[in-house]
């Protein structure tokens, strides 16, 4: 067995024991692999284990990376996106994570009208306030989708944050607990179009926890491919 393939049934059987302690089912939780500086021999056999969603750090990687091995798989955005890479965004990937302004929104939803489809995405929270991350401060996420809602070729299905580095994965999670709280709250108003279903939160580091307070979407690179060279 490859220490890719015995990675990934560590990270499943650690997600599963998270789940019960939680009552969820399972299938609540899905795996990404980031594959930012791996090399495509490991990718497709992290995909051949059964690994569906695929994360990319940069769109140019992701265009590459797509038209070689395919759509068999969901392949999200992950990274900061500038907006004039919205074009090519919108006509290779499945989900965009790191929507965190109305310009950004608007961009998109323009280039998917364009190219005659409705883009998935996650509206990135930054919660700790640090200025070396991305994401909308929490006291401007509410205004943000609801600005966003009404633009017909995107849809908000939930939102995404990274806690600040720790060493102690118990540092994490009053911020994911503060996550899945903001989601719920959104949810509760009831917005036409927005679906509120996913919180991508939780790395190598840090996913039982983030399991364990609500994550559905676990964004795995180190846990899988072994350290970045």
């Amino acid at each position: 067995m490859s220490s890719i393939k015995e990675n990934i049934e560590i990270i499943r059987n650690n997600i599963a024991e998270a789940v019960l302690r939680t009552g969820r089912n399972t299938a609540a939780v899905r795996l990404m692999a980031v594959t930012k500086t791996v090399d495509d021999e490991r990718i497709f056999e992290a995909i051949e284990t059964g690994v569906d969603i695929i994360g990319e750090n940069y769109i140019q990687e992701a265009k590459r990376k797509i038209e070689k091995m395919g759509k068999q798989m969901e392949w999200h955005m992950i990274g900061h996106l500038q907006t004039n890479k919205a074009k090519y965004a919108v006509r290779f990937v499945d989900m965009i994570h790191s929507v965190d302004r109305l310009r950004l929104a608007a961009e998109i939803n323009r280039k998917a009208e364009a190219a005659g489809r409705i883009m998935k995405i996650l509206i990135e929270v930054n919660l700790s306030g640090e200025d070396t991350k991305s994401g909308v401060g929490k006291e401007d996420v509410m205004d943000l989708v609801r600005d966003v809602a009404p633009l017909k070729h995107v849809s908000i299905q939930g939102l995404m944050t990274m806690p600040p580095w720790s060493d102690d994965p118990e540092d994490s999670r009053p911020y994911f607990r503060e996550l899945r709280l903001l989601r719920d709250r959104i949810a509760k108003v009831g917005i036409e179009g927005v679906v509120m279903k996913e919180l991508s939160m939780g790395m190598t580091d840090d996913y039982i926890v983030a399991v364990e307070e609500g994550a559905t979407i676990v964004r795995m690179g180190r846990a899988i491919f072994g350290p970045r060279s």
